[in-house]
């Protein structure tokens, strides 16, 4: 074997062997931390209001009424002291709770869900709005929130599976199972399906805007899979397959949309369509194909995750298509106090039709796989992501909301914070045996990786750049 190789990565096989065969967690707790992570963002931004004769005021004033506007931007050190508070209040607990805390995870829910109820009681009673004050957020201002929520968890996630501090249950599944990682591709796609153009009723094909969006995400692919193979990378082939990627994916269900190109009225209906042909196939047989250890030295076999579990992903973004277009962009969807109440209430019914569906699915059709991305599986990154919206919305009970310091920087460069997530996860797997760390280490390690990607992702951000491919 080539010597340099074997020092990039001497532990590769057995890291490979720490994230597989793995069974995942319960949907209990997989719901547990779901309330956890947003209630966290909640109660930092209300902190954020003082007293003023009598009346709340927001600590910082920085707003932005769209996605495209960049807000206006305070001093320096009253933006790292806001950033440094962020990071205390939502980072670094979450952390906490992913890892040495995890088996507090029930404990910490009740504690939050009761502090949270208490927070809305006493805000309520006590805050007296300006004349003229309306609502600052909206469904779409919780969505952004819910994006960085994704990112800033996957983030966390990547590095901290491969530390032994980081629960076994919390990792990827193997073939069945509800592991908290499984969800991550999922809520990727869900996201950019829910505030996509086609949700927004922009259904005219570009192919040359679908080119420019779908050209990063091959690169990107590309990328991995030579970098990966360069430095001789551990890839648990299970989740993809051989050669096949996150990236991809992402890729193949963008092209798959503009090609046939769909009203958003309908989009939900057609991914219905997709999703239980698909998961008609997979009872048919192709289950057994699919988490089948043996492959053939064809492109398709060796790949095969990833090419079937398409159909899957696919059928998900229509379904939140249609979700995001009749929720987010139709006309009763607005900064009015009634409309916003209505849609909270949309959310939390389709929160809880989701886990009833995912339950039902799991038991009586075909339990829950990520690797397959099958029925059941589809039905729980829509139940947990709907459970993250509607504790999210509680934000509006209280007027004046504003997004965190450290939510505006993650939501101007969700995919460049997580390629320096991914590009920063392969320095410390490179660079030290994670699987022999001691508990201290890597806690220490963790800390160290979450504030510097929270800091250059808030720094690029103060400087005005802005990182977007799609």
């Amino acid at each position: 074997m080539d010597p340099l190789r074997q020092t990039l990565n001497p532990n590769k096989r057995l890291k490979e062997e720490f994230v597989s065969n793995l069974t995942g967690s319960s949907m209990l707790e997989i719901a547990a931390l779901s309330a956890i992570i947003p209630a966290l963002v909640i109660l930092r931004q209300w902190s954020r209001f003082a007293r003023v004769n009598g009346k709340f005021n927001v600590e910082i004033a920085t707003s932005k009424k769209d996605d495209d506007e960049v807000p206006s931007r305070t001093d320096f050190r009253s933006y790292a002291i806001s950033l440094v508070v962020d990071y205390l209040f939502v980072v670094l607990p979450v952390l906490l709770i992913l890892t040495v805390l995890a088996d507090w995870a029930y404990i910490f829910t009740v504690l939050i869900i009761l502090l949270l109820l208490f927070c809305i009681s006493a805000k309520r009673s006590s805050y007296l709005p300006f004349k003229g004050e309306q609502h600052s957020s909206s469904p779409r201002t919780t969505i952004s929130s819910y994006r960085v929520l994704v990112v800033i968890t996957t983030c966390l996630s990547i590095l901290a599976v491969d530390f032994k501090i980081f629960p076994r249950r919390y990792a990827k599944t193997e073939t069945y199972g509800t592991g908290l990682m499984d969800l991550g591709v999922g809520s990727f796609v869900m996201a950019n399906a829910l505030v996509s153009r086609k949700a927004r009723n922009s259904i005219s094909v570009n192919w040359k805007a679908t080119l420019k969006s779908i050209s990063p995400l091959l690169f990107l692919g590309f990328g991995r899979l030579i970098t990966t193979t360069g430095v001789d990378y551990q890839v648990h082939v299970g989740e993809y397959g051989v050669h096949w990627n996150f990236f991809f994916t992402l890729a193949a269900v963008s092209l798959l949309t503009s090609t046939f190109n769909i009203h958003p009225e309908y989009c939900g209906f057609f991914g219905l369509l997709v999703l239980i042909g698909y998961q008609a196939c997979l009872l048919c047989g192709l289950n057994k194909y699919l988490i089948s250890h043996e492959r053939a030295a064809d492109i398709i076999s060796q790949n095969k995750e990833g090419l079937f579990s398409i159909f899957g992903y696919w059928g998900m973004y229509l379904v939140g298509v249609h979700l995001g277009y009749k929720i987010l962009f139709s006309n009763h969807s607005s900064k009015k106090a009634g409309s916003i109440q209505s849609t909270r209430a949309r959310v939390w019914i389709l929160a809880v039709l989701f886990w009833f569906l995912t339950i039902i699915l799991d038991k009586y059709v075909e339990r829950v796989s990520r690797r397959m991305c099958n029925l059941a599986f589809v039905m729980l990154v829509f139940a947990q992501n709907f459970q993250v919206l509607s504790v999210l919305m509680l934000s509006d009970l209280i007027p004046g909301q504003k997004p965190l310091a450290l939510e505006e920087a993650f939501n101007q460069n969700l995919l460049g914070s997580f390629l320096l997530a991914n590009v920063l996860t392969g320095l410390v797997n490179l660079s030290m045996d994670t699987l022999s760390a001691a508990p201290v280490t890597a806690v220490g390690v963790l800390l160290g990786y979450s504030f510097a990607l929270s800091a250059v992702t808030a720094l690029v951000w103060f400087c005005g750049i802005k990182l977007k491919f799609w």
